[in-house]
């Protein structure tokens, strides 16, 4: 699978990285508690690393002074009274993308940054309505991503005090840069309808500046959409929109990076589940294959053919909705931060329909992408449930929106 560069306006990365002098102890900030904080980044990243690596003294001061920073201008960590709490969450969290990045490395660490942040925006890249093919989009994206990763350096440089000329030099450094890059992207914008993530912002500025299309890619125009309305009566509504995006989108580079990462985690899933069969029906019907031919294929009656599929849209919707629901709603655009794929006023009138307890539940479980504290098991200690059943409603509540969402857009049809 073709995706794009990785390598674009991302600061160089040292072609040798040699064991650094040993550095001297960060200079105090003033504040009581920074000698803390960085002690406790020194301590995580020593035991990680089991050595001191070069570019640690400015990694730890700059990771100390952003904490410092948070915890001061944030009422409700001030308000909690627990400030150290908070502190050890975040230097914890922030070590941990940290490191996730240097045990990477640079070359992997690109690419998993890039595949991460154009899966996010390849849906708005591009203008509204538009109908590029491979080769509009891959354009689209790398222009964007280019101009991206040079606004993120430079927000860097501001954010850190940092010199206009300052690159990471060391693979800690490197690592670093990289965690910032990702948080960066992903950071939260207040609006008036909600909130959206900065990257998402910029991408549709910069889909709007794009001019209105004057072609139309005629691979798309002579292929055409080829359906399977002879089995959609034995197809849940997850399962034919799953199946729907695997096979009608192959050709948008941008879906196409979490077209694939999807179909490699489902086959993971259905392999480690002992479904050999159900990978080989995926297999056959993301080439397109007719009842006919998968029964010849396979060596299927029509009815152990009948029974394969709903073995197959069974493990798919445990999938879709319990196992990587996060992954598989944010390829359908239907995440949580897009109200589970509806527009505000089915959102609004989805959550009428809910008792209150689950509307209280799905506001918790919007803010767990912005508190790292905010785990499955605090929400179950917050609404008195216990895990598992935080599970289980969870997978309720995404059922319940698909069906409302559906239905929602049935109507409209109508």
């Amino acid at each position: 699978m073709k995706t794009a560069s990785t390598c674009i306006a991302m600061p160089p990365s040292p072609p040798r990285i040699t064991s650094p002098s040993p550095e001297p102890p960060p200079e105090p900030s003033g504040n009581a508690a920074a000698p803390t904080v960085a002690t406790l980044v020194q301590d995580l990243f020593m035991a990680h690393l089991q050595r001191r690596p070069g570019g640690l003294t400015g990694v730890m001061q700059r990771l100390t002074a952003e904490i410092d920073r948070i915890c001061t201008l944030s009422d409700r960590i001030q308000a909690s009274g627990d400030i150290s709490h908070w502190q050890t969450a975040l230097v914890r969290h922030r070590v941990s993308k940290c490191l996730t990045y240097y045990d990477m490395g640079s070359n992997r660490g690109r690419v998993e940054l890039h595949s991460s942040l154009s899966a996010i925006v390849y849906r708005h890249v591009a203008p509204q309505g538009s109908h590029l093919g491979f080769k509009g989009r891959y354009a689209l994206l790398e222009d964007f991503m280019q101009n991206f990763y040079i606004e993120v350096l430079n927000a860097f440089r501001r954010e850190h005090s940092l010199s206009a000329t300052y690159t990471p030099r060391t693979r800690l450094e490197l690592a670093e840069y990289m965690a910032f890059s990702e948080q960066y992207a992903k950071r939260r914008i207040n609006l008036r309808g909600g909130s959206q993530q900065l990257i998402v912002l910029r991408a549709q500025a910069f889909s709007r500046r794009q001019p209105a299309e004057t072609s139309v890619d005629m691979a798309l125009v002579s292929e055409g959409a080829k359906t399977e309305a002879a089995e959609s009566h034995a197809r849940s509504s997850v399962v034919q929109q799953v199946r729907e995006k695997m096979t009608a989108e192959a050709d948008d580079p941008g879906d196409g990076v979490m077209r694939d990462r999807v179909i490699n985690t489902l086959v993971q899933y259905l392999k480690a589940q002992n479904q050999p069969d159900c990978v080989d029906y995926l297999v056959l019907k993301l080439k397109d294959c007719s009842a006919a031919e998968i029964d010849e294929i396979l060596g299927l009656s029509a009815r152990e053919r009948d029974y394969l599929q709903q073995r197959f849209k069974y493990h798919v919707e445990k999938f879709s909705q319990q196992h990587e629901w996060q992954l598989v709603h944010q390829w359908l655009g239907a995440n949580l931060e897009a109200r589970l794929g509806m527009t505000p006023t089915e959102w609004g009138n989805f959550l009428l329909t809910l008792p209150a307890d689950y509307r209280r539940f799905l506001t918790l479980k919007q803010r767990q992408s912005d508190d790292s504290a905010l785990t499955d098991e605090a929400i179950a200690q917050t609404l008195g449930w216990t895990p598992k059943k935080v599970q289980r409603n969870w997978t309720k509540v995404l059922k319940l929106a698909w069906n409302f969402r559906n239905q929602a857009r049935d109507s409209e049809v109508g």
